[in-house]
């Protein structure tokens, strides 16, 4: 090999290793914190005012909410362990929040919701907190695996 190429060959190297350091150093998606008392308190006061019409006052969703109606939308899921939520990383919980569900993003193609966006009534700051008062209700096993799911998608 050539001078020339063993310098291009090492110089490479050094970029996808330092690239490879500067990228899994960076700072994931934060988890939002269920234990912070400050934060599940502001929500549950923000969940009431803003959420709790559809999603239930003590997050149990509408009645029948597997069940379409006549328009042929779903009812308001619950927020409850009993409900689906749980079963989304805080990235895409994050992301229904303030822009409803998406066809094609957070929805399958074609899904048509009720669910309004938010991103110009709550701050990121208040969604994480709704979605820390919704998860401090869950229990704690249900709070572990929805954990571990969002933070084995925030290191992708």
């Amino acid at each position: 090999m050539t001078r020339n190429r063993i310098a291009l060959l090492l110089a490479a190297a050094a970029v996808i290793i330092v690239g490879g350091i500067v990228f899994f150093s960076q700072p994931s998606v934060p988890y939002i914190d269920p234990s912070d008392q400050q934060a599940v308190a502001r929500g549950k006061d923000i969940y009431t005012a803003q959420c709790a019409v559809c999603h239930g006052a003590k997050l149990e969703g509408q009645p029948e909410w597997r069940k379409r109606l006549p328009n042929g939308r779903l009812p308001a899921p619950p927020h409850d362990e009993s409900g689906h939520t749980w079963h989304h990383p805080d990235a895409v919980l994050v992301d229904i929040v303030k822009h409803g569900l998406v066809p094609g993003r957070t929805a399958p193609d074609g899904y048509q919701s009720d669910m309004p966006a938010y991103a110009q009534t709550l701050s990121d700051a208040d969604i994480s907190a709704v979605l820390a008062y919704i998860k401090s209700t869950w229990p704690a096993e249900v709070r572990a695996q929805q954990k571990e799911m969002t933070l084995n998608q925030s290191r992708r």
